[in-house]
Parts: structure tokens; sequence; C-alpha cells
């Protein structure tokens, strides 16, 4: 799982051909730790998507141009744009089945 931080944010995110699932975390944080198995999982079912994971306490400068309150946060980017997110745990049949509703209205 590809890490993301201030120095790759534009190459692997912004300027990214396919759309971009990125997990915003924190090692701290057991909901994101639960998040962790499902996230990877939904990964190798929509490998038509690119999954990245931002530890926002290491990169604080992109959780706040995010605006990120509160963690897990799932963001999808595409064409460098935000496309939809949401906030919580949720199990990875969950976790698929919102990501797929934010590409299907996007």
């Amino acid at each position: 799982m590809l890490s993301i931080n201030q120095n790759n944010f534009e190459k692997e995110v912004v300027k990214s051909d396919k759309i971009v699932v990125i997990d915003f975390h924190a090692p701290w944080c057991m909901p994101c730790q639960m998040m962790g198995p499902s996230f990877e999982a939904a990964s190798q079912e929509l490998t038509n998507l690119k999954f990245v994971k931002v530890n926002i306490q290491e990169n604080q400068s992109l959780g706040n141009k995010f605006m990120i309150s509160g963690i897990p946060t799932i963001v999808l980017m595409k064409d460098g744009e935000e496309i939809g997110r949401f906030s919580g745990f949720r199990p990875k049949d969950e976790l698929i089945k919102e990501i797929k509703e934010i590409i299907m209205n996007a």
C-alpha cells in the first residue's frame, strides 16, 4: 500500500490517471487500525482504482488541506478533484459499496 506525503501527493494523487481512494488515518486510532484490513481487501477487489494511505500524524499539512476532522476518513479523487468522502470504520463490503456509489454519482 502506497503511503502518500507532501512530496509525492502531486504525482501519485493529483496526476493519477485512475480514481484515487485515500485513507486518512493515524497509528494511534483504533477505528483506523480496524479499517486497515478492510481497506487492503477493497484494494484487492477494486483493482481499477488506486488505493493510498496518508498518516495525518506525519502529514498534518495534507490533513489540514483536506480539512480532516475525524479519522479514518476516506476521500476519493478524480483528475485532481475530490469527488466524495466519508468517515468512520466500514467493513470491507460496506466500504466497497460506498466507494462504488460515490464513483457512480461523480
